[in-house]
């Protein structure tokens, strides 16, 4: 089912995202992680592209799976930079042949400036966007940050790239993970502000141990509370303690949100099936409240 549908109605959406295995491990361990997330009836399950070192190809076979074998709806991750045109319509095909109808379109990380600068092809999610729309019948997401992306000036020029990419086709827009909701209210309110319409996804990252840290702030920029950091302070040295609060944390904010009237909600798993039952659980009875 395409996610621009799924996110049409009023109703609760939430959804996880997982990665695929890295390049040369088995598979099974990623499959028989989103067998047990896909029990939970999300909304969708996102496949990352080639996250933690797995090639490409892996993120179809990922996302074939959910969606063929355990009728899941899926979004599976495609990034442009360092492919050509050619490159890119034989992922596309090779998505459409496995039926999967949702692709977010990114850029990807630019591992040479150099090399990047001369690239004749697609350079930004913006471009792909387009040519997916132009050429293929898929169900289109975007990304944005509601911290503002590294590389832009500041938010308003982040906001207006936001906007180019809807006016290029994209169906909806994913939130890089966030720690403070008031960021992300705000954010909202400037987006809506400035003609952005279409659905916004709020990506939420239950942090299970500290070690997460550092690289939360290095992929998304996000700024990390203060009362955030007294309970990674607190049990940093208590695994179990430190999972259990993370999860509280997540769940706080998350109920905040569809308190406030935010009905879709992504989130990332880190391919722990255990984190995402949990949050499930302690929201069995929100989660089918009729909204």
């Amino acid at each position: 089912m395409r996610i621009d549908k799924i996110l049409s109605d009023d109703k609760l959406h939430i959804s996880f995202e997982v990665f695929p295995q890295r390049y040369g491990q088995p598979i099974e361990p990623v499959l028989n992680t989103v067998k047990e997330i896909s029990k939970l009836h999300p909304a969708f399950c996102s496949v990352t592209y080639g996250a933690n070192g797995g090639a490409s190809e892996n993120t179809v076979k990922v996302a074939s799976y959910i969606k063929n074998e355990l009728n899941t709806p899926t979004l599976a991750h495609l990034t442009c930079v360092g492919s050509s045109k050619d490159d890119l319509d034989e992922k596309l095909v090779q998505l459409k042949e496995n039926n999967i109808q949702n692709i977010l379109a990114l850029r990807g990380d630019i591992i040479d400036k150099e090399k990047f600068a001369k690239k004749e092809d697609l350079l930004y999610a913006s471009e792909l966007i387009e040519y997916i729309k132009l050429n293929y019948d898929f169900c289109v997401g975007a990304a944005c940050y509601p911290e503002v992306h590294p590389e832009s000036k500041n938010q308003n020029e982040d906001i207006n790239y936001l906007k180019l990419k809807q006016d290029m086709g994209a169906d909806f827009i994913t939130t890089q993970m966030f720690f403070d909701n008031s960021i992300f209210y705000n954010f909202m309110y400037k987006l809506r502000s400035a003609g952005v319409t279409i659905p916004v996804v709020a990506g939420i990252m239950p942090v299970t141990n500290v070690n997460q840290l550092k690289k939360i702030k290095e992929l998304s920029n996000a700024n990390i509370p203060s009362k955030f950091l007294s309970i990674a302070d607190k049990f940093q040295d208590d695994k179990d303690s430190m999972k259990q609060a993370g999860i509280i944390y997540a769940c706080n904010q998350i109920i905040d949100l569809i308190s406030n009237g935010v009905n879709n909600i992504h989130i990332y798993t880190m391919n722990n099936a255990s984190v995402a039952k949990q949050i499930m659980q302690n929201m069995s009875h929100i989660v089918n409240h009729k909204f």
